[in-house]
């Protein structure tokens, strides 16, 4: 079996080995084992279940929790020609069957599917039938209520055990103290001979940095021109996103922007430029970065604090993956403090004000109590806040609390591209257009520009069939409209709006009540680990490296020597003012140009030697602020 993984890997992804501890975790679940990894961000997690996947007869099964690396996953994988599909919300109950079917039909290698997936009765029925060789749960650490992203639809993943009690789980994450770790193995059943493999978290290349500062702009800057080469800067607020990258450039850096409320046109495009080195920088919130494969970024600068410490290890951790030196770097300063408390008090509303958030909503519907149960409507959260004058982040984290609650649901816009499936057979189509002239034509044109219509669901471009038989766009819609009603074909037409799913009755906003692990255990974890952040960054005393790894439950004897306060430390004990006088004693230069040719030092801690060597003397400054060695 061994040679075999080996011949998956060159053949498939072209690699002639595997990474640390991949293999070991791949032969653990490929002998029956229950199997938990733990890779920092880009060890290659992925490849643990693709690789005994394809070495295992039948179907692995991936839960995975986010649509766009859902997508993201398995068109690279049909790229490289390996079976692989995926279920989410907003495919109908035709295209939804299909990928069942095959997948019952040993068609297919790969199913990715959403934990909320497991709940639905079809996919059950078939789930049955499938012949399962493993199942594996990505970003495993949502199914801790102690970890920082905890989903209760992952609790249903053990439910499948039932069904298949000799498939091994695989579970993977990049973040997990061990507190997670013993939640994770406790909820997905785990097995007395399972497994754990942790890649430690240690990064030797990695220098991280936190530097409180006013001037979080002047710094970036300075940090850009010194270090040079790809980055990441990650804020808060999309709207910062476009205006750094429009500063940046206008500074002579090439940056673009990134954030979910972008279209999938752009987002696809600005992120090509930034993988294909077409521009320097992508400043983006945090949606950008999940799955995103980029060895060399040289530096990953946070310009707001983190919600936690497993966010940042794993938004920093983006840096530097090619083991050559890179930085994670954090600008802060006391307002960013404020604003991590007032985050905190957005995402976890009072009960009170949840209440307020779901009647209203259920009455901006029209929904009586008692009634609306599988109800969809378009959703427009500006629409409903301004109606009740909500304020939109306390509204937003509402609904979340409400989504959890399994009161309604807000399915990820995902459909880019409308989908058409023919839903009769070739001789049935023949005999429909010879009794329907008005849609030979039509039908002729659809068969000549897209293959596999009779077997599967394929995208197509309404714009694009109206150019080629000179057509209006909105014929060519009605064309299909009329089809879709006569059940000649199945038309799925992309989506233009939002959407809102009652996933059961109205109940008395009154009497709603959130469960403890639902609500109160949640805010209480989320306090403690914002707490963490603040102790992080405003520590001058202890090993950067080492904080995070004690919080995820290592231990180190020695210090990292690359992070601000080793350097700073180091730098105590060294003669930085006899650095400064042998960068001036030829050039003379501001503070800012002399911060730039010196490595690995504070800038705060250059310009306090500075201002002591000016007081002694040692140095002088004239009046366009040059200095020079007296």
């Amino acid at each position: 079996m061994s040679g075999n993984i080996h011949h998956i890997l060159k053949t498939y992804w072209g690699y002639d080995s595997f990474r640390p501890l991949q293999e070991e975790a791949i032969q653990s679940v490929l002998s029956g084992c229950d199997t938990l990894a733990l890779m920092p961000t880009g060890g290659g997690k992925s490849l643990c279940f693709q690789v005994p996947a394809l070495a295992m007869e039948g179907l692995c099964l991936v839960v995975s929790p986010l649509i766009s690396l859902m997508h993201d996953q398995v068109e690279n994988l049909k790229k490289r020609g390996i079976a692989a599909a995926k279920i989410v919300s907003g495919m109908n109950r035709y295209e939804t069957e299909i990928v069942l079917n095959n997948c019952v039909h040993n068609k297919i290698k790969l199913l990715y599917v959403s934990p909320e997936r497991l709940k639905n009765k079809m996919f059950i029925e078939h789930l049955k039938q499938m012949k399962l060789s493993l199942i594996a749960v990505d970003e495993a650490h949502c199914i801790s209520q102690w970890g920082y992203d905890f989903r209760p639809p992952y609790l249903d993943i053990a439910d499948i055990r039932t069904l298949h009690p000799y498939v091994p789980i695989m579970a993977l994450t990049a973040t997990a103290t061990p507190k997670v770790v013993d939640d994770i193995k406790d909820k997905l059943l785990f097995r007395k001979n399972h497994k754990v493999f942790r890649n430690s978290f240690y990064r030797s290349n990695l220098a991280y940095m936190v530097f409180c500062e006013d001037d979080k702009h002047g710094r970036m800057l300075r940090i850009m021109r010194k270090v040079k080469g790809s980055g990441i800067v990650y804020v808060r607020n999309r709207r910062r996103t476009k205006e750094i990258a429009e500063y940046l450039y206008t500074q002579g850096i090439k940056a673009t922007h990134y954030h979910a409320g972008l279209s999938d046109k752009d987002r696809y495009m600005h992120q090509q430029r930034w993988l294909e080195g077409k521009v320097d920088v992508m400043v983006a919130t945090n949606a950008f970065g999940m799955g995103i494969d980029k060895s060399e970024v040289r530096y990953v600068i946070h310009m707001d604090l983190p919600d936690s410490p497993e966010a940042y290890f794993q938004e920093a951790g983006r840096a530097g993956r090619d083991g050559k030196q890179a930085y994670a770097i954090v600008l802060y300063n006391n307002s960013d403090i404020d604003t991590l408390k007032e985050s905190f008090q957005n995402n976890y509303p009072p009960l009170s004000y949840i209440q307020n958030v779901y009647r209203g909503v259920c009455n901006y519907y029209r929904i009586p109590i008692g009634s609306g149960s599988d109800l969809t409507f378009d959703y427009d959260p500006l629409e409903i806040c301004n109606t009740y004058r909500l304020k939109i982040l306390p509204f937003s984290a509402s609904m979340k609390f409400l989504e959890r609650e399994g009161l309604l649901s807000i399915p990820e816009k995902q459909d880019t591209e409308s989908k058409l499936m023919i839903m009769v057979s070739k001789q049935e189509l023949y005999n429909f257009q010879v009794t329907h002239i008005k849609y030979d034509a039509f039908i002729k044109m659809i068969l000549r520009m897209y293959g596999g219509v009779f077997t599967d669901f394929v995208p197509i471009s309404e714009l694009l069939i109206a150019k080629t038989l000179h057509y209006k766009t909105t014929d060519v819609e009605a064309l299909l409209s009329d089809l879709n009603k006569m059940k000649v074909v199945s038309y799925k037409k992309k989506a233009i709006k939002p959407q809102i799913i009652f996933t059961s009755p109205r109940v008395d906003a009154s009497y709603l009540y959130l469960t403890d692990s639902n609500y109160k255990e949640l805010k209480q974890n989320a306090l403690s680990r914002i707490e963490a952040v603040m102790t992080y960054v405003r520590s001058t005393k202890k090993c950067r490296s080492n904080m995070l790894l004690e919080y995820f439950g290592e231990t180190s004897n020695t210090t990292c020597h690359n992070c601000d306060v080793c350097i700073t430390t180091r730098n105590n004990n060294k003669d930085l003012r006899q650095q400064i006088i042998d960068i001036l004693k030829d050039t003379p230069m501001t503070i800012m140009q002399l911060a730039e040719h010196i490595d690995n030092v504070d800038d705060d801690a250059i310009a306090t030697t500075v201002r002591n060597m000016l007081e002694y003397e040692i140095l002088d400054m004239d009046s366009s602020m040059q200095l020079s060695v007296r």
